[in-house]
């Protein structure tokens, strides 16, 4: 975590590695967020853990006890679900009450896996929370597993803001969060529950 922080540091970036986070006795699936300081903001860790063929994580990871942090950034509130947690509905729905205009989704989505329908279940989430959603996924193999890349942001609109291929890769995308609260003024679904974006309406 030393590197990273320095790495941050010396090119004025924000970061939000995930890693295998020992902690307190305990192993978790996490991302830890940054500043340009490379000052350590937050850790995010993976609240629902899946056990299932190929995906045996609960023999390896603890579930967090801190829900679905958000993040304020210069740029704007930023929120962090993990892997399996965006099959649960509300991990992002949770960032979004925070008042989160962006979350971002470490992954490790395979060739084998239902790779359609893990698009369109950003995308409608993203719709649904008016808000960016920015999955990043895995390239390459590991043992039988093969991992499909494909890495995409989705936009508060539905739409597919960007997509990367199967290969590895750096990229650079503008992901324009003014448009977040543009939508949300004239499709304030947020608040039709009475429920309006803030920092008292997260949790887990």
């Amino acid at each position: 975590m030393r590197a990273l922080s320095e790495q941050c540091r010396r090119m004025g970036l924000w970061a939000c590695p995930n890693l295998y986070l020992c902690l307190d006795g305990k192993r978790y699936d996490a991302s830890i967020f940054f500043d340009s300081k490379g000052e350590l903001r937050g850790i995010s860790k993976m609240v629902h853990i899946c056990q299932a063929p190929g995906f045996f994580e609960q023999d390896y990871y603890a579930p967090s006890e801190d829900g679905f942090p958000v993040y304020d950034t210069p740029f704007g509130k930023i929120g962090v679900v993990i892997c399996f947690d965006r099959h649960i509905p509300t991990s992002l729905h949770s960032c979004a009450l925070q008042g989160a205009e962006l979350a971002l989704i470490p992954t490790a989505n395979r060739t084998d896996e239902p790779l359609d329908l893990y698009e369109w279940e950003v995308r409608v989430q993203a719709f649904q929370n008016t808000m960016f959603l920015a999955m990043c996924n895995r390239v390459g193999s590991e043992g039988k597993a093969v991992f499909a890349g494909n890495s995409l942001v989705a936009s508060p609109e539905g739409n597919l803001h960007w997509q990367a291929d199967g290969t590895e890769q750096l990229c650079l995308v503008e992901i324009p969060l003014e448009q977040v609260r543009q939508t949300r003024l004239r499709r304030p679904w947020l608040s039709l529950s009475g429920e309006e974006p803030g920092p008292d309406n997260g949790g887990r």
